[in-house]
């Protein structure tokens, strides 16, 4: 092949200057050489760093000395690179591929899904074991304090039923943990959410007079539910949470910025619905190994949600914290509780 065929004319750029020197390049199987007015060089090919092929835009080759070889004319430096025999990675030639394009894009989707799924619970698993419980106990204290003057008054009920509840729990409780429990500290409220009860980081357990007063006695009934916000507590779920949606919360801001909070926000919400109902079923989880422990069916919580369904069958989950937020449905619940209470 002629060595007309295998040169190009091209901007060649020293690394000391900014002024270009016209050269002409040539090639054969182990080096380039380049030609032009005060330019005589011979650089061996493995010292080239060749550009990627892309629809459009300049070519700009760089050599090991800090050196370059600039061209706009993209088809003219394609051709050439050709007739040199230089073949492109398998990187560049994928980029040009709509096939692999669309493979990549199905594989980024799937890690994504994966990540999300179940690398971000590892992460926030790992990154709670080392947060001190004194942080997490402040951090549910101001949340407490936030809460509570918007959302709960003061209770009414009595002295003497409030301390049946609490000897009630508590004893069943030391049953289930006898190496002792996790720390946890109980308030009753009235409140502006209806019957509810729910955790906050830190052992912090709100029970609404409300809901005492729809289960018209039935202290074992509120004991599981009361289990269930424990359970919360012991998997530290709340602390996980709030590292979820920091990380959520970074990811969305990298990937969308400040253009739209909306969107930026959007994943942190998707985000912590789902993970939430992977911590009901630990909770729910707990709720029973604390009802057996206290000599009590599982069975009482398929009466709690009897009742809740009897008194607002179209009711919506509460926004309030993790207790009842994105709840799995209450029939896959009544289903686990008893099949719990059927088993020995």
């Amino acid at each position: 092949m002629s060595e007309q065929a295998t040169s190009i004319e091209v901007d060649y750029f020293d690394g000391r200057s900014a002024r270009p020197h016209k050269v002409r390049v040539h090639c054969d199987a182990a080096s380039l050489y380049l030609r032009g007015e005060g330019v005589a060089r011979r650089v061996p090919l493995q010292e080239v760093q060749w550009p990627e092929r892309t629809r459009h835009g300049a070519r700009v080759a760089h050599l090991a000395d800090g050196s370059s070889l600039h061209t706009r004319d993209a088809a003219a430096w394609d051709a050439w690179c050709q007739a040199c025999g230089h073949r492109e990675g398998w990187v560049s030639r994928a980029q040009g591929s709509w096939r692999w394009v669309m493979v990549a894009v199905a594989a980024l989707v799937l890690l994504t899904a994966v990540m999300y799924r179940w690398g971000l619970p590892a992460v926030s698993r790992a990154v709670v074991h080392f947060v001190p419980a004194s942080v997490e106990q402040t951090l549910g204290d101001t949340a407490y304090q936030s809460i509570a003057p918007q959302l709960l008054r003061p209770t009414a009920l009595s002295a003497a039923r409030q301390e049946d509840l609490r000897r009630a729990f508590d004893e069943a409780v030391r049953r289930a943990y006898p190496a002792g429990p996790p720390a946890y500290r109980l308030y009753f409220h009235r409140s502006r959410i209806g019957p509810n009860a729910f955790a906050l980081p830190g052992g912090t357990i709100v029970l609404t007079d409300e809901l005492v007063e729809l289960m018209q006695g039935d202290t074992e009934a509120i004991i599981g539910v009361l289990a269930h916000e424990l359970g919360h507590v012991e998997h530290r779920h709340g602390m996980r949470m709030l590292v979820q949606a920091g990380v959520l919360g970074a990811v969305a801001s990298l990937a969308f910025g400040d253009f739209s909070g909306w969107l930026a926000t959007a994943p942190v919400l998707l985000g912590q619905a789902a993970y939430s109902r992977e911590a009901e079923r630990e909770a729910d989880r707990a709720s029973v190994r604390i009802l057996r422990a206290a000599g009590i069916s599982p069975e009482v919580m398929v009466r709690f949600f009897e009742k809740v369904r009897s008194r607002d069958p179209d009711r919506e989950p509460s926004l309030l914290g993790i207790a009842f937020s994105s709840h799995p449905a209450d029939a896959q619940r009544i289903r686990f509780f008893r099949e719990a209470a059927g088993q020995r």
